[in-house]
């Protein structure tokens, strides 16, 4: 009875399975098929050509580093005094388990790849070499060679330059231009992820100019080519086998790849490595200004849109900058030519700029392009902070504060200077308190702070700036332009609103 009554059903059932698995294999020969057709369609049916021509020229970065530190096995936590405490001292002394600290090595792995077969040049990432003792490169053919000399590096660029002695020619790689580079085109990277040498992985360039604030002149391209720990330093290719870039970091709550990683751009690369090669360090160009982005709270007042160009908020005395005559509120629109489309933007062309030629700047001021010739100096790599100095405590009547636009001002004097760690040339109106609910509270205004201009004046007392206030109301605008410096000689432009 029991199998009368279930044989139907399951005859039944696998009629249906029989019939669902028939379904499912077309639907997934189709599937596949289609798949098979969008890659042919879309992507390199195969990089293996370009990858058996590129993967000798790619290598294995390990390093060693010595520290000191204990070795053997650790003393048991014990009541000292105690019978245990002796025992175990004598015991662990006498089978080494608590000896002195001693020297001990540490060692890691990272990529690199041979841009130079007959010299034996390789680059890599800085970081892939930092605080290395010795350094071995490690070839996709088992052979490897000691590095003889760290010809440079470039910590803002993450960028380091090897020399080894090759036995006989070794196969190097050629760069390309990543500018020419555009977002959805293929590449490949090659290198040592996890200590597996020799890994080639396929994607396409997912973004450019990417900043992730790694650094001063971020510019880096992005790509979902898996890149995971030990990809550092190694090529990032286009499909004509030329490095457009060198992989330098991701971004994974894992520490695997999700598929973001970071190349810095090959025009980046080899700027920086021609540098290293020449002089064993980079030379930048410096302009001696700090710089802002221009939102939509003072864009107008500025006469430019939001977003463009660079805010000059501070002037470095003696600069480049200083001496061609640029001024704090100036907006830099080109410098040398070039279009300066976003703050960040500046640093970079700055940077690299040939070192003492003289280029055109264009400017903004009072709403009127100008146009100021710079002679390009040299960065400093190590300047060194400007000293503030103070004097000794005078006996002074203190000014009385005063609220204005939910800020309570009181005129800077030699005390407060001296309270507020302010330089003695420093003038202003320093802030001692803020309206919570006010709209001051939410415009980057701290305690401490000093409004050192409004709408481009310099202010020095409480009633010169309420004088600027209802001159600016006068004109319609909602909004007066402050220039506010902190105790460390950070200066901005906040656009205040005048409903207070």
């Amino acid at each position: 009875m029991m199998r009368q009554t279930f044989r139907p059903p399951i005859r039944s059932m696998a009629r249906l399975i029989a019939a669902g698995l028939l379904v499912g294999l077309l639907a997934g020969g189709a599937s596949r098929a289609a798949l098979a057709e969008t890659r042919l369609g879309i992507g390199p049916t195969s990089v293996a050509p370009v990858a058996e021509k590129l993967i000798d020229a790619v290598v294995n970065i390990s390093t060693t580093q010595v520290t000191k530190g204990p070795e053997g096995v650790p003393l048991p936590n014990v009541p000292k005094g105690s019978p245990f405490d002796e025992f175990f001292e004598d015991f662990f002394n006498r089978k080494g388990g608590r000896a002195p600290p001693s020297e001990h090595k540490v060692s890691s792995l990272g990529s690199g790849f041979v841009i130079d077969g007959k010299e034996g040049l390789v680059v890599t990432n800085n970081h892939v070499i930092e605080g290395a003792d010795e350094i071995v490169v490690n070839f996709h053919d088992g052979s490897k060679l000691k590095v003889e000399k760290v010809i440079g590096r470039d910590s803002k660029a993450d960028l380091a330059l090897l020399k080894i002695t090759p036995v006989k020619p070794l196969a190097d790689v050629r760069f390309g231009s990543s500018g020419n580079m555009k977002v959805g085109d293929w590449v490949m990277a090659i290198g040592n992820p996890f200590g597996l040498g020799g890994t080639v992985t396929v994607g396409i360039i997912s973004a450019k100019q990417r900043d992730i604030n790694a650094g001063p002149y971020d510019d880096f391209i992005q790509t979902d080519a898996a890149i995971n720990k030990g990809n550092s330093g190694g090529p990032l290719f286009n499909m004509d086998g030329e490095v457009i870039g060198v992989n330098t970091a991701i971004i994974s709550p894992t520490g695997g790849s999700i598929g973001i990683g970071f190349a810095v751009p090959s025009d980046t690369v080899t700027n920086v490595i021609e540098q290293l090669k020449d002089h064993g360090e980079v030379r930048r160009g410096w302009l001696g200004v700090k710089i802002q982005t221009i939102g939509d709270d003072i864009a107008e007042s500025f006469g430019v849109p939001e977003n463009t160009g660079a805010l000059v908020a501070a002037v470095t005395p003696g600069s480049p900058a200083a001496t061609a005559g640029i001024e704090t509120g100036d907006v830099i629109l080109k410098f040398d030519g070039k279009d300066v489309t976003t703050m960040r933007g500046l640093p970079k062309i700055v940077a690299n700029s040939p070192i003492g030629k003289a280029v055109d700047v264009e400017i903004m001021r009072h709403k009127e392009k100008k146009t100021l010739s710079v002679t390009v100096g040299r960065l400093d790599e190590v300047e060194e902070p400007t000293a503030v100095g103070a004097k000794e405590d005078k006996k002074e009547d203190t000014p009385a504060a005063k609220p204005v636009l939910g800020l309570t001002l009181v005129p800077l004097t030699d005390a407060l200077r001296k309270q507020f760690n302010f330089d003695d040339k420093m003038k202003g109106l320093l802030v001692t308190e803020i309206d919570q609910e006010s709209s001051s509270a939410s415009k980057n205004i701290k305690v401490g702070d000093v409004i050192v201009e409004a709408q481009q004046e310099q202010v020095a007392t409480v009633e010169a700036f309420s004088d600027i206030i209802d001159k600016v109301k006068r004109t319609g605008a909602k909004s007066i332009i402050l220039l506010v410096e902190d105790a460390k000689g950070d200066t901005r432009f906040i656009g205040l609103p005048l409903g207070g």
